[in-house]
């Protein structure tokens, strides 16, 4: 098994622990997070649902924008992965609007545990509004992010590594800092780059990475 298929096997063992819509009602600030953020249609509920391997984790409601909490779903005792609400598409009232980017901030720039930021972008839409602000928040804090260019399944090879390039000259001109791939939960693209990642930032163990205990029999090839 590499380590990749490990770690979706993983990552396939999350359930849900509790929805929040404030940072003071959020699990106990400890072990380790990762946040998953998006605008409204930028396939954030498919994406968690693809790396974890199952259908409804992450619920994707036919109106974008109509989750305002923030979700957590529990890997193991120290470890979970949290979906942050996302707005931009939504036909709601600006004030709303306003509330969910406060309690964003808050989150990105109070919980210590939150180990990295998972960024969702429409590959034929980035770098819009709401991603640049989650990138300015995340920065002040510093907190790493890695980029998901979503549906990466609806444009041809050439043009799709052509945005990558393109969205890659954008972070640089912005002056942001992040990592950033190929994705599609169609397709499954990019589902095993994005697997380690999560992997590195919860500081899950590997099967690459376990030595011989002390106890271990060495058997010599002389």
């Amino acid at each position: 098994m590499t380590d990749a298929e490990h770690i979706l096997g993983k990552l396939a063992q999350a359930q849900f622990q509790i929805s929040a819509p404030t940072l003071a009602l959020c699990p106990p600030n400890i072990g380790h997070e990762v946040a998953f953020a998006g605008r409204s249609n930028a396939g954030k509920s498919s994406a968690i649902n693809c790396l974890t391997r199952q259908r409804q984790l992450a619920r994707a409601s036919k109106t974008p924008g109509r989750t305002q909490l923030i979700n957590f779903f529990e890997l193991d005792e120290e470890r979970r992965l949290v979906d942050l609400p996302g707005y931009g598409y939504a036909k709601v009232p600006e004030k709303m609007k306003l509330e969910w980017q406060r309690h964003l901030s808050h989150y990105l720039r109070e919980r210590l545990c939150l180990r990295g930021l998972i960024l969702l972008m429409d590959i034929r839409h980035p770098l819009m509004e709401f991603d640049r602000h989650m990138l300015t928040w995340a920065q002040e804090r510093p907190l790493p992010v890695h980029i998901l260019l979503t549906k990466a399944d609806k444009l041809n090879r050439g043009p799709a590594m052509n945005a990558l390039q393109e969205v890659r000259r954008g972070l640089t001109a912005l002056g942001f800092d992040a990592s950033i791939q190929l994705f599609s939960s169609v397709s499954r693209l990019g589902i095993e780059e994005a697997g380690l990642k999560l992997a590195d930032w919860l500081e899950m163990p590997l099967p690459s990475d376990e030595a011989p205990s002390e106890g271990d029999e060495i058997i010599s090839a002389d």
